[in-house]
């Protein structure tokens, strides 16, 4: 079974890196694939450029097996549609092995609204992890396609190739990229929010408005 989390990782902090061991563990699976996106088609540029964004990522898994990085949303030009990357994993892997990709219940709220979102059960298995904020609207399309697509015991994901929906209520740390960014900004601390190593590149590169020989 071959499992993707993707994301902007703007930066990559502890939040990423906990729900993807813990992904590891709760689907059975040796190891997560992360997968930075390019350009996101759903909100601003991002505060670091793509190879930027990379190594901090690199710096942040280089010690953690169960962590791999797939970047081909980085070299591939233009918008990073899901999609897209599915339909080219797919490809690669067959048609019978089980694809899954995760997301949060905050951007599941808005899969309708993603491009060829009708096409992506058709592609991959799609894991939705509780996070903090309002409910999917029960007269939705993402809560009618979790209501007839799920399954709880993440086993079921190893039966087929694609096709199910399985909610996952997983210890979350509560840290976000945006915050982390603003902390930079205002000259504070992010440290033990992002991995040292990430913290010593960001300052080296004066990111996010870091100040490039601050010891905080």
């Amino acid at each position: 079974m071959h499992v993707i989390y993707g994301g902007t990782f703007d930066p990559v902090h502890h939040g990423h890196l906990r729900l993807a061991i813990e992904l590891c563990d709760r689907l059975g699976v040796a190891n997560v694939s992360l997968v930075p996106c390019h350009i996101p088609p759903h909100r601003g540029d991002t505060g670091a450029s793509a190879g930027q964004r990379l190594t901090l990522l690199e710096l942040a898994i280089r010690d953690e097996a169960s962590l791999r990085i797939d970047d081909r949303e980085l070299r591939r030009a233009g918008a990073s549609y899901t999609a897209d990357t599915l339909r080219q994993l797919r490809a690669e892997l067959g048609p019978d092995e089980p694809l899954v990709m995760v997301v949060g219940t905050d951007a599941f709220a808005s899969f309708d609204r993603w491009r060829e979102w009708d096409m992506i059960p058709e592609l991959a298995h799609i894991v939705v992890v509780q996070r903090p904020g309002p409910a999917l609207d029960p007269d939705g399309q993402p809560a009618k396609l979790l209501a007839e697509r799920k399954v709880s015991d993440p086993a079921r994901l190893r039966e087929s190739p694609a096709g199910l929906v399985l909610a996952l209520d997983a210890p979350l740390l509560d840290i976000s990229a945006t915050g982390i960014r603003d902390r930079i900004a205002q000259g504070r601390s992010p440290r033990y929010l992002i991995p040292d190593g990430v913290w010593a590149e960001i300052r080296r590169q004066g990111l996010y408005g870091a100040c490039p020989d601050g010891n905080f």
